[in-house]
């Protein structure tokens, strides 16, 4: 009596879930983050160049216009301190009448609201202070000039004006990954793990590279290092199990997303960079470069067109210290100190425009 031929079971070399076709697909899901990975890499390096050129600009910018624009930014300096000295004189000194002196101050208050110089607050003055806001303003102002001309950066802080720094928060899972990463670069590369003196100098070297991309938070740099160790090694991939290819798969799944937080925090600091007054200095500088325009000699045209208004008013209000013009001719000199009727109603429309702003 013959046996008829039993199905073939579900478990069969033929069957869809057998053993060879996982191992396939698992082939073909780790080539696939192996290519992610790779790509990830690339964009990071390309990222990572555009920030470092952007941010070589603007020191470069700003170290130029400190250098060629600082006598011109000191003399403004000078005659800002002066116009304030001779107001301080005419004031306390200069015998007149009341409904004068409060006109003359009212000169002072458009000077300094027009931007002609400097605020200046007087404790004792509360119309003034409500006008112009406290000291403290005025001390953030100056500061922040002083960064600007002095090389400064403006970005890459907190709210509380500590620098953001590129690492994760200590506790986050990308910082114990990172750390994690380190910590086998560490085992790997430690150059007192090898005898061979020309060895342990490359380790040496290496650990350098490993120190700095952990300390900046730099989990690309850390696995380009890692990766390079393991391509020495050659990885086995082919002849693995399918719990060690799955292995395989997590840990570069797990890389890949933070390769993505990694070029997701470039492309939005680049942004942050680029939006700061410098960089916005950098790209009109580009953009004047392309129209064959010296954009840091434009700027410094600018700057002494101020320093000869600023002079021409030093001039108008010490001539009227000394009585070399009248008081009906000092009332009518903001006019003739090369601004409008209109100009000064549009200079006050927009300063009304900004105190609503703040006051929202």
């Amino acid at each position: 009596m013959t046996r008829s031929k039993q199905p073939k079971s579900p478990n069969s070399s033929d069957s869809p879930t057998s053993p060879a076709l996982a191992l396939s697909s698992l082939h073909f899901r780790l080539q696939a983050l192996e290519e992610e990975h790779q790509w990830l890499l690339k964009q990071i390096g390309r990222k990572r160049n555009e920030l470092k050129k952007f941010l070589d600009q603007m020191r470069s910018l700003a170290t130029e216009i400190f250098q060629r624009g600082q006598p011109l930014y000191q003399k403004l300096i000078d005659l800002d301190s002066e116009i304030h000295a001779l107001f301080d004189e005419i004031l306390t000194a200069r015998k007149m009448g009341q409904q004068t002196k409060k006109r003359i101050l009212g000169i002072y208050e458009t000077l300094q609201l027009t931007g002609v110089i400097s605020p200046k607050f007087e404790d004792e003055d509360e119309e003034l202070d409500e006008l112009f806001g406290d000291e403290e303003s005025e001390g953030s102002s100056e500061q922040s000039a002083q960064d600007f001309f002095s090389g400064g950066d403006s970005y890459g802080r907190n709210d509380d004006g500590t620098e953001i720094s590129p690492e994760s928060s200590p506790k986050s899972p990308e910082s114990r990954q990172i750390r994690r990463t380190f910590l086998r670069m560490a085992e790997i590369f430690h150059p007192d793990k090898v005898t061979d003196p020309e060895t342990r100098m490359r380790h040496n070297e290496i650990m350098k590279e490993v120190n700095r991309a952990y300390k900046e938070g730099d989990i690309a740099k850390l696995l380009e290092i890692e990766r390079q160790h393991q391509m020495g090694d050659s990885f086995a991939v082919e002849g693995s199990s399918e719990s060690d290819l799955k292995r395989q798969c997590e840990r570069v799944e797990t890389n890949n997303e933070l390769l993505k937080k990694q070029y997701e925090n470039l492309k939005r600091e680049l942004r942050s960079v680029r939006n700061t007054p410098e960089g916005e200095m950098v790209r009109a500088s580009r953009a004047c470069e392309k129209d064959g325009i010296d954009p840091i000699e434009q700027m410094l045209e600018e700057m002494k067109l101020q320093v000869q208004s600023t002079e021409k008013v030093y001039n108008f209000v010490r001539d009227f210290r000394d009585k070399k013009i009248t008081v009906k001719e000092f009332l009518r000199g903001p006019v003739r100190m090369g601004r409008s009727p209109e100009e000064m109603e549009d200079i006050l429309d927009q300063l009304l425009e900004q105190l609503r702003g703040i006051s929202r």
